[in-house]
């Protein structure tokens, strides 16, 4: 490998230039497992909303890490001893720490593997990577797993002020066009510094810490939780649901090699291994939308619909409330569609179902975000704050909603 290589940039219409910091890191943006994130959206179906948000987990895992740099920078400059092999396995962890996402980001996890995690499926990556690479990624999964002894490395990776979300807040902000989600991820990581191994915050950033808070609450609820985005994601994961629900019939449905043989295989945590990783990595958005494309001919009735419903954005309606739906509710709903399409009980509940969302800014049971004073004492930003919603925003908001056809 050509050491020039390593002096590559990159420029990202939100932070500028990006450089590469190390040869080995150069390889694994090379390698055509992380080039596939360029085929993954980082927003998922959030563009039937908000038509911007067409950007990948690609500019993500780039962004945080370009954001881990200027963190290790920050910190060395405070007096923070990182070395360079900890440096270096702060950026690859944090570069590959979505590698796992299938197409649309969060559909397959609940759909056509059986309840296995993207984070599990990251992990997998890494594990294959590392043997691929010579065990030159090992320290980076014990920093991921939180299995390494420096505790502030893992809550720069994964901890409530991570550059995971650093990233994905001003990210998403600036492709959706939701100004309030629009955070200073610059002052916040100007103010990080590290006591006792653990991550704290300078008094002085305490504002920017409010403002960062207060954002990922309003982006929760304006983006992420949106009631058109929420219906078209639960739509997709039905669909694919149907889609494994008639293969395992026996019919032969058009599609990719790969998403052929995550519809005719039960795959759980214990069976993904190392060959299904390889066919995962070759699955990404546009084999879910050569499928649907295909679908709409399709002569099953729900597979059918739902696939026109998202390829043309004409999509269920949504009711969203504090209290649960009774079921004389959504019974009522089953029989108007049951009848009014000639449907079984069965395939109504792909157009007539409800579910819960919920909504929490700040956890102060966990992993806080840590104010370290003047006087040097370290405090929970929320018992700091003059901001009495601060201690409100850790609570959780729950919410209920129940999705059905317009016609009913």
């Amino acid at each position: 490998m050509n050491s020039n290589n390593k002096l590559k940039i990159i420029n990202d219409p939100i932070y500028g230039f990006i450089t590469i910091p190390s040869i080995l890191v150069f390889e694994l943006i090379e390698h055509k497992y992380f080039q596939r994130l360029r085929r993954i959206s980082q927003m998922g179906m959030s563009y039937l909303v908000y038509p911007g948000a067409h950007h990948t987990r690609f500019q993500h895992a780039l962004g945080a890490m370009h954001l881990m740099q200027k963190s290790v920078h920050v910190l060395r400059f405070k007096g923070v001893v990182i070395s360079d092999k900890e440096a270096e396995a702060l950026y690859i962890a944090i570069l590959l720490h979505d590698i796992g996402h299938g197409p649309f980001s969060h559909a397959m996890e609940h759909s056509i593997v059986n309840n296995v995690s993207h984070e599990e499926i990251s992990l997998k990556f890494m594990d294959v990577l590392n043997a691929e690479f010579n065990n030159r990624l090992t320290l980076a999964i014990q920093i991921f797993k939180n299995e390494y002894h420096r505790a502030f490395l893992n809550q720069l990776v994964s901890g409530q002020l991570d550059m995971d979300r650093l990233d994905y807040l001003k990210r998403d902000s600036f492709y959706t066009g939701v100004s309030e989600g629009s955070i200073n991820s610059e002052r916040l990581i100007s103010m990080l510094n590290v006591i006792d191994d653990h991550l704290v915050v300078e008094e002085k950033g305490i504002y920017s810490v409010e403002k960062f808070i207060i954002a990922r609450r309003l982006m929760y609820w304006q983006v992420y939780l949106h009631k058109t985005s929420l219906v078209a994601e639960q739509l997709l994961m039905k669909l694919l649901k149907r889609a494994k629900e008639l293969t395992k019939r026996g019919d032969t449905l058009p599609a990719s090699t790969s998403l052929s043989y995550f519809l005719n295989h039960t795959i759980t945590s214990d069976n993904f291994n190392a060959s299904t990783i390889s066919i995962f990595s070759k699955l990404d958005d546009y084999d879910i939308i050569m499928a649907m494309k295909s679908w709409v001919n399709e002569k099953d009735f729900v597979l059918s619909s739902i696939s026109k419903m998202l390829l043309n954005r004409d999509l269920l309606k949504i009711k969203i409330i504090s209290e649960e739906f009774t079921e004389d509710e959504i019974s009522v709903k089953n029989k108007n569609v049951m009848q009014k399409y000639g449907i079984s009980e069965n395939e109504s509940s792909y157009f007539v179902f409800t579910g819960t969302i919920f909504n929490q800014a700040y956890r102060m049971d966990k992993d806080t975000i840590n104010l370290l004073t003047k006087s040097g004492k370290v405090i929970d930003v929320a018992n700091a704050s003059d901001q009495l919603n601060l201690k409100a925003l850790s609570k959780v908001v729950v919410k209920n909603y129940m999705c059905f056809p317009k016609s009913i």
